[in-house]
């Protein structure tokens, strides 16, 4: 679909939902083309008021939701996803014009968005629970769980539909109503997949959402208001310790996907070929911007010579440019300012001695950053001491296993990681020694709805997806029954 088409069709200006009711706000706020520069949609700017409102809708909400069966909850989210998925099309076009990723990513995020729909829905109805003797006798104890209540989303503008809906799927299977605050980058996607819950049978009130620009303020509200329960937070992890902070002035449940420093490890006896495969996704899906791409690589000296040649080969050879071209592979930065500062990333690694072995053609208009791979780069340069969080691959080389593991874990990160190695073994055995809450083995890719995400030291609390993601939004309960 024409993004232009898919723009259209949002109301953007009442993009405000609360109670099932699209709403106006005094001012509007621009949402740019990434490629461009261009606005394509002006979105209503929600305040503090509207936060309040929405928390209003969802506590009403709340008692009717939780009472309605697992049933009937999964039967809904079945439904939504059958909707997202027939309406990949518009909801790739979206992302393409918000997000700026390119026409494959968009629709690969539509489809991952979606799964998490279907997964959840089974997870609904398998309710788990407790019944046992207790040890002294007497009695029975029976375990249960209970949605936590009211929850508050905020979610990234990285994966503008895969971040809302691995929150919110979970949620409503739980029973919890929501508050939503997607990314004032981002905000389109979150509006259409708005209205597919209504199309899908979703009650009023039981989702709910503020975009704004005032993101502290209505944030801080939700959670310094008694209603709200929870709190489930992607982004940085700066902003993750401040909401930690306030979430602790009312012991809130919390749940915090934060940043990411990813190693990505190449042994001596890896499949070489297969590496650079799985080095190429890793690093530049999405252009870099994802808490889990390979942020560094270290690569066993026997073996870095073919591995750069190679690496550097595919590198050159990637397509850059915007959505509308259906050849490109790599689209443009979020913001200029992240352009900006990747690039000054790249500059300041030069000056402190890295190479650039290769790089691709990219548009000198719009926020685009050409893919980098540096080789040369020293164990404790700066560029690895932070996410980079765009198209750029530093390169060190190890030989001794000691040395390789203090690399790999000497950051407060622990998100992803991945490792290329022959023997699974080996793998396996490293992958242990990395302080990750998450591994790809010889595998590029370590998402997916069925599998607990998060990750360990700063990068955060808690899991989204698997069982977990739905125990996050559940309170356990036991009761303590005589029975002699």
């Amino acid at each position: 679909m024409n993004p232009q088409n898919a723009i259209a069709a949002l109301d953007t200006k009442h993009g405000i939902l609360i109670d099932g009711q699209a709403r106006g706000a005094a001012t509007t706020f621009d949402v740019a083309d990434p490629a461009t520069g261009l606005t394509i949609a002006e979105v209503a700017d929600g305040t503090v008021a509207d936060a309040r409102s929405a928390v209003d809708a969802a506590h009403r909400a709340f008692p009717n939701w939780a009472r309605t069966s697992p049933r009937q909850r999964s039967d809904i989210l079945r439904r939504v996803f059958d909707l997202m998925i027939a309406d990949t099309d518009r909801l790739a076009a979206l992302i393409c014009a918000e997000n700026g990723k390119s026409a494959a990513d968009a629709r690969a995020e539509v489809g991952y968005a979606a799964e998490f729909f279907r997964w959840f829905a089974e997870e609904a109805v398998r309710t788990d629970g407790g019944y046992g003797v207790s040890p002294a006798g007497g009695t029975r104890t029976l375990v249960t769980h209970k949605p936590v209540g009211v929850a508050a989303l905020v979610t990234p503008w990285n994966f503008p539909a895969a971040m809302a809906t691995r929150k919110i799927a979970p949620a409503l299977a739980a029973g919890c109503t929501v508050v939503l605050k997607p990314a004032a980058e981002t905000p389109l996607t979150a509006l259409a997949i708005a209205g597919i819950l209504s199309a899908a049978g979703v009650p009023d009130g039981v989702v709910n959402m503020v975009p704004t620009t005032d993101a502290a303020a209505v944030v801080e509200n939700w959670l310094s208001d008694d209603r709200v329960r929870k709190i489930s937070f992607t982004g940085s992890t700066g902003v993750g310790r401040v909401l930690l902070k306030q979430a602790a002035d009312r012991i809130v449940n919390a749940s915090m996907e934060l940043g990411g420093n990813a190693p990505f490890v190449v042994t001596a006896d890896a499949d070489i070929e297969a590496a650079v495969a799985g080095a190429m996704v890793a690093k530049f899906r999405g252009g870099g911007q994802a808490c889990t791409a390979a942020n560094r690589f270290y690569v066993h000296a026997s073996v870095a010579d073919e591995f750069v040649a190679r690496f550097a080969d595919e590198v050159a050879a990637l397509r850059v440019g915007p959505a509308s071209d259906p050849e490109s592979q790599v689209g443009p930065l979020v913001s200029e300012r992240a352009a900006q500062r990747v690039t000054a990333a790249i500059d300041a690694a030069v000056a402190e001695g890295a190479v650039v072995a290769a790089r691709s053609d990219a548009p000198a208009e719009g926020w685009f950053v050409a893919p980098t791979l540096l080789t040369g780069v020293a164990p404790d340069a700066a560029i690895l001491a932070d996410e980079i969080f765009g198209p750029v691959a530093p390169v060190v080389i190890w030989e001794d296993e000691d040395d390789l593991l203090r690399w790999v874990n000497d950051t407060e990160y622990g998100l992803a990681a991945y490792i290329y190695a022959g023997r699974l073994q080996d793998a396996v055995r490293l992958a242990e020694s990395f302080d990750a809450g998450m591994v790809g083995i010889n595998r590029g890719i370590v998402s997916d709805p069925s599998t607990p995400f998060g990750g360990m030291k700063q990068s955060g609390l808690g899991r989204e997806g698997a069982r977990d993601g739905l125990h996050e939004f559940q309170e356990t309960q036991y009761f303590s029954v005589a029975f002699d």
